[in-house]
């Protein structure tokens, strides 16, 4: 849809009305809490404020997998920060991330309990704390966090720029859908290229740079984001394919995508996480591979 409409900034910008047509409620230009509220602490060293978004799968996959490997101090309790109500800005989840956004990770096994927030930050700390799903040799490791700085830097572009005007704003609007589709299929090609002569983002090896990929790029290839596989034709990009299937076929990574999600399909909920035996009554019919908005 077009409009005739021009619209003109003024000199200086206020904050006279509520935007952002479906999050508009939350949405705001100043900081800090609205509200007080304590975050609840569960039993395990590690514990997880989240909520089952792009940015939020990369860091229960992540526990997920370390878990698989039998590396039982990676226990954690995931707790349900619900967005759409404003959870995030509540006192004790500002406490833990003044930047009031979803994961956020408090480390109560250090002799201070350490704060983590910054979902790419979260699963750096996690990876090298650990020593899993990482590199450490310098050309390799330089590869893996150039990848993983590609994907904090690119899916901005895909979420607030191309989800937001495709799925979620008041109207449609011909040029930001058209620039930010652009630059998402253009994202995709990079990835395509990258992934033709590798099994993984960076080789041979499975790293958080796939983990952090995949829970944006590699959803939207399998028609998890937006509605938005056809009008991206995202079947073309047949090496994204390979990988984001191969990777959606770990059972980790099924059960990361179900913590904390409040949406969708019903058998992928599992609102909190506190114990692996959250997912017994689930795992048997209901970790197939399937087709829902993220």
């Amino acid at each position: 849809m077009t409009s005739g409409k021009t619209y003109t900034p003024p000199k200086v910008w206020t904050w006279e009305q509520e935007s952002g047509g479906q999050f508009a409620k939350i949405n705001r230009p100043i900081a800090g809490p609205t509200h007080d509220k304590d975050l609840p602490i569960g039993k395990h060293p590690h514990q997880l404020y989240s909520l089952a978004t792009p940015n939020g799968v990369k860091v229960t996959v992540l526990f997920e997998e370390l878990l698989a490997l039998g590396i039982e101090e990676a226990e954690y309790d995931a707790w349900l920060v619900n967005i759409g109500e404003g959870d995030q800005f509540g006192s004790g989840f500002v406490d833990v991330n003044p930047n009031s956004k979803i994961p956020a990770l408090m480390d109560h096994s250090t002799a201070t309990p350490t704060r983590v927030f910054e979902s790419g930050a979260i699963l750096l700390y996690l990876a090298e704390k650990f020593g899993q799903f990482q590199t450490k040799d310098p050309a390799n490791r330089a590869e893996m966090l150039s990848w993983l700085f590609w994907q904090m830097g690119s899916a901005p572009y895909l979420g607030g720029g191309f989800g937001h005007f495709y799925a979620y704003a008041p109207e449609k609007w011909e040029y930001p859908i058209n620039r930010f589709a652009m630059e998402t299929k253009r994202q995709l090609d990079v990835l395509d290229r990258n992934l033709a002569d590798r099994k993984f983002v960076t080789g041979d090896d499975y790293t958080i740079a796939d983990m952090a990929i995949w829970a944006w790029y590699g959803q939207l290839a399998l028609g998890r984001l937006y509605s938005a596989g056809e009008f991206l034709d995202v079947e073309s990009y047949k090496h994204v394919q390979r990988w984001a299937q191969e990777i959606d076929a770990r059972p980790a990574v099924q059960r990361g995508r179900m913590v904390n999600r409040a949406s969708g399909n019903p058998a992928m909920q599992l609102r909190e996480r506190h114990d692996a035996s959250d997912f017994e009554t689930r795992t048997q019919d209901k970790l197939e591979p399937e087709t829902v908005e993220s």
